[in-house]
């Protein structure tokens, strides 16, 4: 027997562009190689988004007047991975699957009061080895503000208000799944938020979705960890900081020999004028030698002999 599948993530704002990109296939490029590309053309939208997510949360917000103080680390949406193993897809047929991920879309708009409307994109991905919906939401819930009126707000921690939230939500899923006549498995009772997504959706058997179910959840990092982190943040900062001084030093020595190079040049062009000036004087000299012999009959190497002994003795 096959498991039903449900795995949470929350989202802030930062986030978003990425996880569009991703879940639209709107990369060029994708380190899962899962993905199958030619396959692109198999996934199919239960719910389009015709916007990025983060516009879409904007308009929610203005058309439904939602409250909440949304800041850097504000949690503003949550995906829901939804899936089951390869053989469970392949024996049930495509219409069948199909009908998985519907059935599956009616229990999350229904699931805590949430209403189809806060539900941003519901996208099945058939391009790699295991069938899955992504389904994208902003957390909304009624509360009453300090007037005591009622209203609707955007609030992750209270969605999945206690510490039982999530066993919660899959004891649900399964129970709404296998009412609506897919026969599936519940598996150990326990909080699976935390298992990676690529681990989800690479599993192909009952016998490894099982593993990967009954594995013990992974802890937030401790203190000590995350003190590394910090000091391992510094230090890439001092890195980059070098590396930024060494570029200036770089570009500082490429307008140095840039400015050579144009001295180099200009210098080769003086050097070009003295020389058609030196041709031009030795021309003019060979001209005077000549004039000299026809005027006066006397020879010219003896004439020659005689200035360059007088040009000799006035450099000394």
């Amino acid at each position: 027997m096959s498991y039903a599948i449900i795995r949470n993530a929350n989202y802030k704002k930062e986030n978003l562009a990425g996880l569009y990109k991703h879940n639209e296939r709107k990369n060029t490029n994708y380190s899962n190689k899962e993905i199958n590309k030619k396959n692109f053309t198999k996934n199919y939208s239960i719910k389009n988004c015709n916007t990025t997510y983060t516009n879409a949360i904007k308009i929610l917000q203005q058309e439904n007047n939602l409250k909440g103080r949304i800041i850097k680390t504000t949690n503003v949406a949550c995906e829901f991975i939804i899936t089951s193993d390869k053989e469970f897809f392949e024996d049930i047929g495509e219409e069948e699957t199909k009908r998985y991920f519907e059935t599956a879309y009616k229990f999350v708009a229904n699931y805590q009061n949430l209403g189809e409307k806060y539900i941003l994109s519901a996208k099945v991905h058939m391009d790699e080895t295991t069938p899955h919906l992504h389904l994208v939401f902003v957390p909304v819930v009624k509360s009453k503000d300090k007037n005591g009126n009622e209203i609707n707000k955007i609030a992750c921690s209270e969605y999945w208000k206690g510490k039982d939230s999530y066993v919660g939500l899959q004891n649900s899923f399964y129970s709404y799944m296998t009412k609506s006549g897919f026969d599936l498995e519940r598996g150990r009772a326990k909080e699976n938020n935390h298992i990676p997504i690529e681990t989800l959706k690479s599993v192909t058997n009952y016998e490894n979705i099982k593993f990967e179910l009954e594995q013990e959840e992974i802890q937030p990092l401790e203190t000590k960890n995350m003190a590394l982190i910090v000091a391992q943040n510094k230090e890439l900062i001092q890195y980059t900081k070098k590396l930024k001084i060494q570029l200036a030093k770089s570009y500082t020595a490429i307008q140095k020999n840039e400015e050579l190079q144009k001295e180099n040049m200009e210098l080769k062009y003086e050097n070009q004028k003295l020389k058609q000036k030196i041709y031009q004087l030795e021309n003019y000299i060979e001209k005077t030698f000549e004039a000299f012999k026809n005027l006066f009959s006397f020879p010219v190497d003896r004439f020659k002999k005689l200035v360059d002994n007088f040009i000799k003795n006035f450099e000394k």
